[in-house]
């Protein structure tokens, strides 16, 4: 696969130079920091305005810090990116932002965010820092190794799970975190599916690991996750404590795992987990609703 070479940097407006700003610090993929306010939701404090404000502000540091690992990604991978027919448009891979500007970008995110996460608590504060080293290695290191890279993606998840729990001060139900890693293999295999597709033969000069997957053992591991997910999240709300009630939130998680492999399969949607859960209505609104109903069981007595 070729491409044409792409400038450094070219001149902009303020408002589009503003505007590749934005796009370089990925805002919608904050989405996936949302498992930051697990904690909070599940422990029974989401009406306690405190713990509530604690969760919200730790959604908003996880994501600083999420941008500047993106940052960082962006920078080392911007030549690999122009071999990509939808990452090429990226800020860095396009030439719409310098190499510099972004150093600075990630410096000042994470000069804003770290000090404020260990202000909010040492073990806070170890654990935002700890997922951005994570960030770093999977950047430089664990993306690269078939199988490794979609562990060390679900580390991430589990990651923002856990700091949303001490933040509020709260335990975390070991099933919820076994829901997350599995959630996000779930995500990631998606993920992997539509880059071996879409890139084809060029899959490994963008992502070395590409050359390691192949179609079939993709479906087949989805398969087994997604097994495995439903039935992890059933055994959690067996445990949960709300006698049968919660079990009334299966079939929201069952329908969403079906519509997202419907997304996979059908729409080609599987490249950008967070395109396809803020595009398709039915997804958004059954994660709502599932949202609701969990709401209506841990709070209305």
């Amino acid at each position: 696969m070729t491409t044409e070479l792409l400038p450094a940097t070219r001149e902009l407006g303020w408002t589009e130079r503003v505007a590749a700003y934005l796009r370089l610090l990925r805002l919608r993929q904050w989405t996936k920091n949302g498992f930051v306010l697990a904690g909070v939701l599940f422990s029974g404090r989401f009406t306690d305005p405190g713990a509530l404000l604690a969760a919200v502000v730790a959604f908003l540091l996880f994501s600083l810090v999420s941008s500047a690992g993106y940052i960082f990604n962006d920078i080392r991978d911007r030549e690999e990116d122009r071999l990509h027919p939808l990452k090429r448009r990226r800020p860095l891979a396009a030439g719409t932002v310098g190499v510099g500007e972004a150093r600075v970008l990630m410096g000042l995110l994470l000069l804003l965010a770290l000090p404020a996460g260990f202000w909010f608590g040492t073990l806070f504060g170890l654990l935002l820092t700890i997922y951005f080293l994570w960030s770093l290695s999977y950047s430089l290191w664990l993306k690269k190794i078939v199988l490794i890279d979609l562990i060390a993606v679900a580390a991430g998840f589990v990651l923002r799970a856990a700091a949303g729990a001490v933040v509020v001060g709260v335990g975390i139900s070991p099933w919820l975190l076994i829901c997350t890693t599995l959630l996000a293999l779930f995500l990631g295999l998606g993920k992997r599916r539509h880059e071996l597709l879409l890139l084809e033969d060029g899959a490994g000069a963008h992502r070395a690991a590409l050359d390691d997957y192949s179609p079939e053992l993709l479906n087949q591991l989805l398969s087994s996750v997604t097994a495995a997910t439903l039935v992890s999240y059933s055994i959690y709300t067996f445990t949960a404590g709300h006698g049968v009630y919660m079990m009334l939130t299966i079939p929201f998680v069952l329908f969403g795992l079906f519509r997202y492999l419907y997304l996979i399969y059908r729409r080609d949607l599987g490249g950008s987990p967070e395109e396809a859960l803020l595009g398709d209505k039915q997804l958004l609104g059954n994660i709502i609703l599932w949202v609701i109903a969990v709401l209506v069981i841990l709070y209305v007595d």
